[in-house]
């Protein structure tokens, strides 16, 4: 699939780059296979079975690289700083969650472009989730 630039030009997008729908679920579940036994992050997760956030940033995460809009057209706006409020997002959360998030960027084999492109964002996307000291 590609999109359409400013310029009019069609240019293919990271999400099919990359490899699409099955990378970002690679991704997204090697993730979760380090959140599960997080002691610090696991709380932050209050239904039982982690399957459901699991496919919450998976969906995300594929829409806001070019992928489906299907995260938008099921739950509209991503408002990511406002769904998290609930939970204290503190340095340590910050750190945890990266240090998982590298685990999976690294299992990905991605080209290394790619691999910075995709480590900045998460960099980026963890410190706006910071909401306490």
């Amino acid at each position: 699939m590609t999109e359409s630039g400013q310029d009019g030009t069609d240019r293919e997008t990271f999400f099919h780059a990359v490899g699409g729908e099955a990378v970002f679920r690679k991704l997204v579940h090697r993730f979760y296979q380090g959140v599960a036994g997080d002691e610090l992050l696991r709380p932050m997760y209050p239904e039982e079975d982690l399957g459901p956030a699991e496919e919450r940033l998976t969906l995300f995460l594929m829409q806001y690289w070019g992928g489906p809009r299907t995260y938008s057209e099921q739950r509209g706006h991503p408002r990511l700083r406002m769904r998290h409020v609930p939970f204290t997002v503190d340095r340590a959360a910050h750190d945890a969650w990266l240090r998982h998030m590298k685990v999976a960027v690294d299992e990905l084999d991605l080209e290394p472009q790619a691999r910075q492109q995709l480590w900045d964002y998460l960099v980026y996307a963890a410190a706006s989730m910071v909401n306490s000291a």
